[in-house]
């Protein structure tokens, strides 16, 4: 059975959010899409992974198909990724497959997006897709599933490193692989002082630590000059955001107008989130509720606010509020879309100028090259669910591929595999440390 293949072989969301795809796979669906809009501004890992790999991805996406009983497949690409679509195309024709091609804006790739895109259909406000009859997995996923199918464990992540390294490129590293190893496998900085974003620039996060580790859902590491204003902006505390926010934010609504979920038809409206800022005594809760649906892609943020404001991070702290407080916002109107969304959407590229990353943007070619940490630490909690239980010894010799941790048959969560031959030299709370040899 697909789904306990993959719970056993570690398969999880690689896109980032990390859900358990064995779950996606137990359930019954109409469409089954496959996520390759990467619209992360200076990542192309998935582009780079679909040119190498397509009729892997495409195996792997028959499969979910075969296992959820789905009638349709949709394969979502840009069209301006020519040489992937070139890859994909026959091996999709093939499988009976259909092509959804998408533009080049952000965030074609959140799932609301590419479910409404790919079938018409709206996915309830803070539901998921299989409420709308659809499974929606990142390219690289299914690549994972098909070779979780033939008996092989996740033990490698393939990804970018982009930005200011000397040679960008895309590669498949051992997971639980140093930051620091893999900057080297680029050819290093190309500046003295630099910051690091893991997974990227509009929804990743800034690495404090260069010997912290790659996980099932790091999609690459974008270098920057420690001075550039991404890096500068990402290091403001909250409490600065926050009062920043409060002495100057203007009501534009600018934030909620550029909005991809408002313009889908959910009640996101960061502006008036931003409110909570200055009603934290009374009236706050009341404005945390329109933070409730945001999807985080940071568009408000970094490209609509005019006075360069946070109102990304302002939704973020109003959902945690919520949370605590118990309380969970219902969208009571229906969705429908707005009338001004294809005139509204974000270009990558007026997106990059705007986050002043233009002269970074670049192809990060694939190289074969064989990436041989003498250690490797093995986070214990890399998915969505329980972390997982180590099922080793320190000081055990385990090979490359073996279980090193797993979770109960019952437990939403996957099992973890070392991804070299050593020893177990330490083993931690949150992570096992494997060292070479």
């Amino acid at each position: 059975m697909l789904s306990r293949k993959l719970k056993e072989m570690g398969v999880v969301g690689a896109g980032g959010a990390g859900f358990p795809t064995y779950v996606k796979a137990a359930s019954e669906v109409e469409y089954v899409l496959a996520n390759g809009a990467e619209c992360e501004p200076l990542l192309h890992k998935d582009v780079e992974i679909m040119k190498l790999h397509p009729a892997e991805i495409v195996a792997g996406m028959r499969l979910m198909m075969e296992s959820t009983k789905a009638r349709h497949g949709r394969f979502g690409i840009k069209s301006k990724n020519a040489e992937a679509v070139h890859a994909i195309e026959p091996e999709a024709s093939k499988a009976g497959i259909e092509m959804t091609f998408l533009g080049d804006f952000y965030p074609s790739g959140d799932e609301y997006e590419l479910v409404y895109t790919a079938t018409g259909r709206l996915i309830p406000p803070a539901g998921i897709p299989l409420a709308v009859g659809c499974v929606v997995n990142n390219v690289e996923t299914l690549y994972n599933v098909h070779a979780a199918n033939e008996g092989r464990p996740v033990t490698r992540k393939f990804l970018s490193v982009a930005g200011a390294v000397a040679q960008p490129k895309s590669l498949w590293v051992p997971i639980g692989i140093s930051f620091r190893e893999v900057i080297e496998l680029a050819g290093g900085a190309t500046v003295p002082e630099y910051a690091v974003f893991v997974s990227g620039l509009m929804m990743g996060s800034l690495a404090t630590d260069l010997d912290d580790v790659v996980t099932k859902t790091t999609a690459g590491l974008i270098l920057l000059p420690a001075g550039h204003y991404l890096a500068v902006r990402r290091s403001n505390p909250q409490a600065a955001m926050n009062r920043i926010g409060k002495s100057a934010c203007d009501q534009c609504s600018y934030c909620t107008e550029f909005c991809p979920r408002y313009l889908l038809g959910y009640e996101v409206q960061p502006h008036k989130v931003m409110r909570s800022l200055g009603f934290t005594a009374s009236g706050s809760n009341y404005w945390n509720q329109w933070g409730e649906l945001c999807c985080a892609c940071g568009l408000c943020t970094l490209y609509a606010c005019p006075e360069d404001l946070f109102p990304k991070e302002a939704c973020d702290q109003a959902k945690r509020d919520m949370r605590e407080a118990g309380v969970k916002f219902v969208q009571q109107k229906p969705v429908r879309v707005h009338p001004m969304k294809e005139e509204r959407r974000v270009p990558l590229a007026m997106l990059r100028r705007r986050l002043n990353v233009e002269n970074y943007e670049s192809e990060t070619p694939y190289q074969a090259l064989e990436a041989r940490p003498e250690r490797v630490r093995i986070k214990l909690s890399q998915h969505v669910g329980k972390p997982a239980s180590p099922v080793v010894n320190k000081g055990e010799k385990v090979r490359a591929g073996q279980l090193l941790a797993a979770v109960g048959d019952k437990e939403l969560g996957v099992n973890l595999h070392s991804s070299i031959a050593g020893e177990v030299t330490a083993i931690t709370p949150k992570y096992i440390e494997v060292r070479h040899g």
